[in-house]
């Protein structure tokens, strides 16, 4: 029986207002984390498609290497984005941030999808596409870390596991959607009218997606932790210069968190759909396809594991998912590699049900280093330098190490040498689970 459940008997009427408020908190923060990364993870998704249309190249991997290049760039706005968005939540509040955060990345990806190309322009075509890349970085370097900090605020301390995966749960769901969205236009325009006009529909649709995400974040109040040290004077002036000076361990933990959490998204998400298509040779359809249901599944299983941190703590969780990829990422792309659709399925669930178990735990193991007063901006600091290194780079660099070693199966070092990382800092780490957040 859930202990919360017995101190709650006498009163049920707070106890459902509670649960109503909790799912109203839940459903506009995932609502519209699931559209930041609906319009984050579209580029990755199609930037074959956007290498052709705005790298005039001789081949397709040095447009897909320029393609690549960009989305980079996005990275490299996230650690600046994560300063002034993370500071200005800790000083006036998570939810007004969270708001503004929604508007400008919709707003860059809806322009995205306007956008002229190198055939028609030149070379301003790609400045353009560069220049809002850059927007849509800056702006998702608050979304995270705000979005996990804004549930972690408001989740019962028994269940802040479950509370904050579905931050990760919306997250691919929205990738889910994203390539799933693309498999079926690419299946229904056929790869002709995709390449040429069909791409810009899903970054159209950006924009209605937004206003609905901005309005549900309009409604909501600040998180109660929140509140009530803005109600005693407690905020920070200079909340990162206090979580610079003063959380260095908190910062270099959550760093090392996030290093196999950023490299095995972004390969799952990102790499995958080209590696799939151009070194496995599967047709782009199938290689979509793929990683649509590999994606599905990660989604479907992190709130299982969210569940399982809360009970058995983030540690076991965090070390079993780095295991598993340090152990399996070579045999899942060898599997792959015997071409057939069900290898290939099987491959990215294995690998799949290793970043769930770690996506389970993460989020609240993050918000449990920082005090109220730093969490959004120390969580900020650390996280986007993290993803920013290790997962901007990571679809390049997994590219740029076949092309340089020969070996098809080379990106698995690169994974399994973040996995090291994390597993070696989870298990210096305290565990912090059932525990109240630091004020």
């Amino acid at each position: 029986m859930n202990h919360s459940h017995q101190h709650a008997m006498p009163r049920p009427a707070q106890d459902a207002t509670l649960t109503r408020k909790l799912r109203k908190v839940l459903l506009a923060t995932g609502v519209g984390h699931f559209v930041e990364w609906f319009d984050f993870g579209l580029y990755g998704t199609l930037a074959a498609v956007i290498g052709l249309n705005f790298f005039p190249a001789a081949d397709a991997t040095t447009a897909l290497l320029a393609s690549f290049a960009v989305f980079g760039a996005g990275f490299i706005m996230r650690p600046l984005g994560g300063l002034f968005f993370g500071s200005l939540g800790d000083r006036i509040g998570r939810q007004k941030v969270l708001a503004t955060v929604i508007l400008l990345t919709s707003g860059a990806t809806f322009v995205m999808g306007l956008l002229p190309t190198y055939h028609t322009i030149g070379v301003i075509a790609p400045v353009l596409l560069v220049l809002t890349r850059l927007v849509q970085g800056f702006a998702a370097g608050g979304e995270t870390s705000g979005a996990t900090t804004y549930l972690a605020e408001f989740a019962p301390v028994a269940r802040r596991g479950f509370f904050t995966c579905w931050i990760d749960n919306f997250g691919f769901m929205a990738f889910v959607a994203g390539s799933g969205l693309v498999f079926l236009l690419t299946a229904g325009l056929g790869e002709s009218a995709m390449n040429a006009w069909g791409w810009r529909i899903p970054f159209l649709i950006a924009g209605p997606l937004g206003l609905i995400g901005l309005y549900l974040r309009t409604q909501l109040e600040d998180s109660p932790e929140f509140k009530s040290i803005a109600a005693s004077g407690n905020t920070e002036a200079a909340p990162l210069r206090v979580a610079i000076t003063t959380a260095w361990g908190a910062l270099a933990f959550c760093v090392g968190f996030v290093v196999i959490k950023a490299v095995g998204h972004w390969v799952l998400q990102t790499f995958m759909p080209s590696y799939l298509s151009t070194q496995l040779h599967y047709s782009k359809l199938d290689a979509y396809a793929i990683t649509t249901i590999g994606l599905f599944s990660i989604a479907v299983m992190v709130p299982f594991m969210g569940y399982l941190s809360d009970k058995y703590g983030r540690k076991p969780l965090m070390l079993a998912g780095c295991a598993g990829f340090m152990l399996f990422t070579w045999p899942a792309l060898m599997l792959m590699a015997r071409g057939d659709m069900l290898s290939a399925v099987l491959a990215m669930l294995m690998l799949g049900a290793f970043i769930a178990a770690f996506d389970g735990a993460c989020s609240a193991a993050m918000a449990e280093l920082f005090p109220t007063s730093i969490r959004y901006g120390g969580m900020s600091i650390a996280y986007n330098i993290a993803v920013a290194f290790f997962g901007g780079i990571t679809p390049w660099f997994s590219a740029w190490l076949i092309g340089a070693t020969g070996y098809p199966f080379s990106p698995a070092w690169y994974v399994m040498g973040a996995a090291l990382i994390t597993f070696l800092t989870v298990l210096r780490a305290r565990e912090t689970a059932g525990l109240p957040l630091k004020r």
